[in-house]
């Protein structure tokens, strides 16, 4: 049994059974064809349709996300007059991804550029870099290792303090 609180009611379409084009071809009465033009007749909208109702908007939305549409709501309400509904539309959507994007941009330039992994601190992101392949053949074969000492290996940044020891 489904949960919830309809509890295996089903949903009917309110189009009847003549929604379907295959429906309408095997043959429908006088009476069924009234039905389905008053049907099309009542999905047209009213000039003034669709009405939007201020009370919806903030029984739909909390006030955290209100705070931050804010900005961008009141940017396409300059802009609807000049570019219509459907274009303001997209030009909210992509400029609110654009900022968020940049945003993104931004906070990992910052994080990589000054939480470097060295031997300061324990966190941070550790980048490794591999050697060079060198092949027969390719000038400098064969290339031996610059790490000649074994305090070279795993200092993480210690060689180059500028601590007096």
């Amino acid at each position: 049994m489904g949960k919830g609180p309809n509890l295996g009611v089903k949903p009917m379409s309110i189009s009847g059974r003549f929604n379907n084009e295959r429906e309408r071809l095997l043959g429908m009465t006088d009476e069924e064809r009234a039905f389905r033009k008053q049907w099309l007749k009542d999905q047209e909208l009213a000039p003034n349709e669709p009405r939007p109702v201020p009370e919806m908007y903030k029984a739909t939305y909390n006030p955290i996300r209100r705070a931050y549409r804010w900005p961008l709501n009141q940017l396409a309400n300059i802009l609807r007059p000049v570019l219509g509904e459907p274009r303001t539309t997209h030009f909210r959507y992509l400029t609110g991804k654009f900022f968020i994007g940049v945003a993104a941009a931004y906070w990992f330039t910052y994080y990589f550029k000054y939480n470097a992994n060295d031997w300061t601190r324990f966190g941070g992101w550790r980048v490794y870099k591999s050697r060079e392949a060198v092949v027969s053949g390719d000038p400098g074969y064969p290339k031996l290792s610059d790490r000649t000492k074994p305090s070279d290996y795993a200092t993480r940044g210690f060689e180059n303090c500028k601590l007096n020891l």
